[in-house]
């Protein structure tokens, strides 16, 4: 959600934050502020909508001062409590003005401590809950600002990053995480906070990523770690490999573009180290996850994930019932926590996650662990939350995701729920040797079939400039192309605003059929062999209630040339890893339509890349 970054260092203070903040800026916000050490003291800016608002109002008066500071704090707003507005943008003082705090996060129970807090003479400006932090800060305030954060943080409840200076304290800032990403940069004679390694990347590569509860105080010459006790110790730091470049647009118009064309890439890294020959034969290598015989003896398969990563999941069922004839359920993370599930020992536990730090999915991790389940996390966030919470972790390698609608982390969150299914599968001797290596094959050939639907990409933005104006869009298939209706119909509804859903093909008649008309468009999913005869009747009831239609169905298939207005192919592959193809199409046009409406697709109102609240 939220994006913060702090500076300290022998650099001006404000350009800095500023030159981080955008590199957040996919992260999803509404307000924007910064707060610097300057000659006068602690000097705030902030103010609502873009970032060059804020740019204009520090170009303005007291100019100088603020350029002056070489310590600040600055941060990115997306609403929670409070309207998007000037006086609710972070940083927050206290009141006496001299500690300004940036947060990522819910505090709940600031009520209660507002209420307490103005007995004690506090002034509350703003409608947030982060201002309870300063004010609580301020009244344990005795001369030591890193006594105070320790002192207040017992009594917050919630979840939270947060980044404090105090005027009276100028040389370090206090940075602390419970339950949100907050990452520590160790540079040369600098350091600097920031919610994701993006915002760090120019100035460093050597990173910490803090654990729940762990406060970092950072110099300009070094960085010092304690527990919430106030105990120090020693981190080792993690170092960032991948390239800066890759967080640039790279000449395309827009990230999402982008992100879709690194697919076929992404997919290759994801798959390129878990490919091994041996006797030579090419075999599954999962060795990152324990793969072992106990796996053979899984009673159950539960996924759990949220948005896209959901969807992820929904298509792990059908390929873990398909390939190992283990019971699987797909879970929506915030409904499974609060369902009183039922956890078994012998259950996998697979959690999905593109950042590592959606806070629905870490609870229902860390509930399914209680219960004795085994962890394994699929995340493409290297020393996320998920990522050392989980008992295994297997990395998509997808790079960095910078548009808030996820495209290459879906695609390859379907090839590492692939691997792990179809390897399982052998272990059980519910596929054969030949089986496993015609899959392997296939999951082989993948990245360049995606290059082959991209190349071919005119051919969607020719149909979206002639349908981005229905007013409904539906989607419907069957088995695992209803799986990918459901992502599609999430991708055009995130970054355009359209009024889009996903049936389930055998549906149509209880009900969705109802709502269509001559406004609406349905896009047929059909990569289900079995089903097509099924499917061609779907699209025909459609088309007899005046809807336009599309299909997208296998290169190879004839079948749907005259039953729908336009079709859209993909090369073919076995039916159950068709969604990694099969969505790309439905990707770009998500995309077009959101470009033809003039909407920014990377940047999709009041959403965020990262969910690190309920």
């Amino acid at each position: 959600m939220c994006g913060i970054v702090g500076y300290i260092g022998n650099e001006e203070a404000a350009p800095v934050l500023i030159k981080g903040l955008k590199r957040l800026e996919y992260r999803g916000y509404d307000s924007a502020g910064i707060a610097v050490l300057g000659k006068p003291g602690l000097l705030i800016r902030k103010s609502k909508g873009a970032l060059q608002n804020l740019e204009a109002k520090i170009a303005g008066e007291l100019a100088g001062d603020i350029l002056d500071g070489s310590v600040g704090i600055g941060h990115t707003r997306w609403a929670t409590h409070g309207e998007p507005s000037d006086i609710n943008s972070h940083p927050h003082t206290d009141v006496s003005g001299k500690i300004a705090v940036v947060h990522n996060g819910i505090i709940e129970n600031h009520a209660k401590l507002k209420a307490w807090l103005t007995e004690h003479g506090a002034n509350f400006r703003s409608e947030t809950d982060t201002e309870v932090i300063a004010h609580l800060l301020n009244f344990y305030y005795k001369g030591d600002i890193l006594q105070a954060v320790i002192e207040a943080l017992k009594r917050l409840t919630g979840s939270y990053a947060l980044g404090i200076i105090c005027e009276n304290d100028p040389d370090r800032i206090i940075a602390v995480r419970k339950e949100s990403p907050l990452v520590v940069g160790a540079g040369a004679g600098e350091n600097l906070i920031a919610s994701d390694v993006p915002a760090l990347l120019e100035y460093t590569r050597d990173v910490y990523y803090l654990e729940d509860r762990e406060i970092a105080v950072l110099y300009r010459d070094r960085i010092a770690f304690y527990n919430d006790e106030g105990d120090e110790h020693q981190r080792e730091s993690s170092h960032i490999d991948w390239d800066a470049g890759a967080a640039e647009k790279g000449g395309y118009e827009h990230f999402m573009i982008k992100e879709i064309h690194e697919q076929p890439k992404a997919l290759r890294d994801t798959l390129r180290a878990r490919i091994k020959i041996d006797n030579n034969s090419k075999t599954i290598n999962l060795e990152e996850i324990g793969f072992d015989a106990s796996w053979a003896k899984a009673e159950r398969v539960v996924i759990a994930a949220c948005g896209t990563a959901y969807h992820a999941g929904v298509i792990g069922k059908y390929a873990f019932e398909k390939f190992t004839r283990v019971h699987t359920e797909a879970a929506i993370a915030s409904e499974y926590r609060y369902s009183n599930p039922i956890f078994n020992p012998k259950d996998i536990f697979l959690i999905i996650s593109q950042s590592g730090e959606t806070a629905d999915t870490l609870a229902a991790m860390r509930m399914a662990k209680k219960g004795g389940a085994r962890i394994i996390a699929i995340t493409n966030a290297v020393g996320s939350t998920l990522a050392r919470e989980a008992d295994l972790v297997m990395y998509t390698w997808a790079g960095p995701e910078i548009a808030v609608a996820s495209t290459k982390a879906f695609t390859t969150q379907l090839m590492c729920v692939y691997l792990i299914a179809l390897q399982l599968g052998r272990l059980r001797n519910t596929i054969s040797d030949a089986e496993l290596a015609a899959h392997i094959a296939a999951l082989e050939s993948l990245p360049e079939q995606a290059e082959r639907i991209l190349s071919e990409k005119e051919n969607i933005q020719r149909f979206a400039s002639l349908q981005f104006n229905k007013s409904k869009v539906f989607y419907m298939g069957r088995l695992f192309d209803y799986a990918v209706s459901m992502e599609s119909a999430l991708k055009l509804k995130e970054i355009s605003y359209t009024h889009s859903e996903a049936f389930a093909a055998g549906e149509l008649k209880h009900g969705p059929i109802a709502l269509v008309d001559d406004t609406t468009l349905v896009t047929a999913l059909c990569t289900q062999s079995a089903l097509f005869d099924k499917m061609d009747s779907n699209i025909k009831e459609v088309k007899a209630r005046f809807a336009a239609t599309a299909v997208i169905t296998y290169d190879d298939v004839d079948y749907f040339n005259n039953t729908a207005d336009q079709v859209f192919r993909i090369p073919r592959t076995p039916d159950s890893l068709s969604p990694i193809l099969a969505i790309i199409p439905c990707q770009l046009y998500a995309y077009y339509c959101s470009v033809l409406r003039g909407l920014d697709p990377d940047k999709p109102r009041n959403l965020a890349k990262s969910v690190t609240v309920e």
